[in-house]
């Protein structure tokens, strides 16, 4: 790890073991993981509209958020490419801007 970002770590905690995928030497899956944590902010918003997902988890009705995610997103499978089925459940193309007001508001005061 020291010859990647210059720091030694004091446990495997600390380094090859804080990522399932580092022990097998696959390192830079972050950006994946944030291109998927801002995709699913959009699919959210674009869920919640059609929605109130609080209340259905609250109401124990998963199955609500089950079904829209069938409709909008599992029905497609493998026949589109992730932009496409982004377009498609929530009508506009991929806009970061989802992801930073989700964490504008998780971080800020």
């Amino acid at each position: 790890m020291a010859e990647y970002v210059g720091k030694r770590p004091t446990t495997d905690k600390e380094g090859v073991l804080q990522d399932i995928h580092w022990s097998g030497g696959a390192i830079g899956y972050f950006p994946t993981y944030a291109l998927g944590s801002a995709y699913a902010a959009q699919i959210y918003q674009a869920m919640n509209k059609e929605l109130n997902i609080d209340e259905a988890i609250a109401s124990n009705q998963i199955s609500l958020i089950n079904q829209w995610l069938k409709e909008h997103i599992h029905k497609y499978a493998r026949t589109k490419t992730p932009k496409e089925i982004l377009l498609i459940a929530t009508k506009e193309n991929f806009s970061p801007t989802y992801y930073v007001d989700y964490l504008k508001s998780k971080f800020s005061n």
